[in-house]
């Protein structure tokens, strides 16, 4: 069995954003890239099926859309536990875009089960999963927080409102994957590090896909008011403050 791993390249979560040529993008830098939270999950999620399956699982693989400075980020993915990564020399235009290139990647290895985190944490555009499963016409599972093989089946749990629902599916299939799959991502070891560096990262070119979106300019959110502390015996002034500036009730 085989696992594909979606990675993401985005910038570290305390990233101060700066936009620059008139709102039409962002500064980049000095911008820690990291890998996308929800595919890191996916990925730890990968290497404790692989190393709790008594060696069903034959390969995982992580595969990113981007340029040269992206490999970084994969090498992580690698010292975390990937066996080897596919890095794709385009710049990751839109969701479509980046779904042509991931799903040309996984029928050339028809991996049986390809993971995808629910969103980015840069666009949050929650759609490339979705849009490689149509691809490649099998089936996916959205918002996934659980993930099981037993006995060579496969296992979901998905959150609904009230409770949880578990589904199966036929081999392959895409993992849409939210918080819950994992616990905690993992932390490359020093040993992790030197061995990635021996691990295969392979660079292909990509193919002619329609770019169906574009970014006119960005705006920052409007910088939060100074905070105003309220005596404990003034429960008046809170709750007037409250009404009229807060807009709670």
């Amino acid at each position: 069995m085989k696992i594909l791993v979606c990675i993401s390249n985005v910038p570290d979560t305390t990233t101060k954003i700066k936009l620059v040529n008139e709102n039409t993008d962002f500064d980049r830098t000095g911008v820690q890239w990291i890998i996308n939270p929800w595919d890191e999950l996916a990925l730890t999620r990968a290497m404790e099926l692989k190393e709790s399956t008594a060696g069903l699982i034959e390969k995982i693989t992580v595969v990113n859309v981007g340029k040269k400075e992206n490999e970084g980020t994969l090498r992580k993915a690698l010292a975390v536990g990937a066996d080897d990564a596919i890095r794709v020399e385009a710049d990751p235009k839109d969701a479509y875009y980046v779904a042509v290139q991931i799903a040309k990647v996984a029928k050339e290895e028809a991996y049986d089960i390809i993971l995808a985190g629910i969103e980015s944490s840069d666009y949050n555009g929650a759609a490339v999963g979705g849009m490689v499963a149509e691809m490649l016409d099998i089936p996916s599972v959205s918002s996934v927080s659980g993930l099981f093989i037993e006995d060579g089946k496969v296992s979901l749990n998905r959150e609904i409102d009230g409770g949880q629902e578990v589904l199966s599916t036929e081999l392959p299939f895409v993992a849409i994957v939210q918080k819950g799959i994992s616990i905690d991502p993992r932390i490359p070891a020093m040993r992790g590090i030197m061995m990635a560096r021996k691990k295969p990262l392979t660079v292909v070119d990509a193919v002619e896909a329609d770019v169906l979106t574009g970014f006119v300019n960005y705006e920052l959110p409007q910088a939060k008011s100074a905070c105003k502390m309220i005596d404990e015996e003034n429960a008046g002034d809170l709750i007037k403050l409250l009404h009229t500036e807060a807009k709670a009730f």
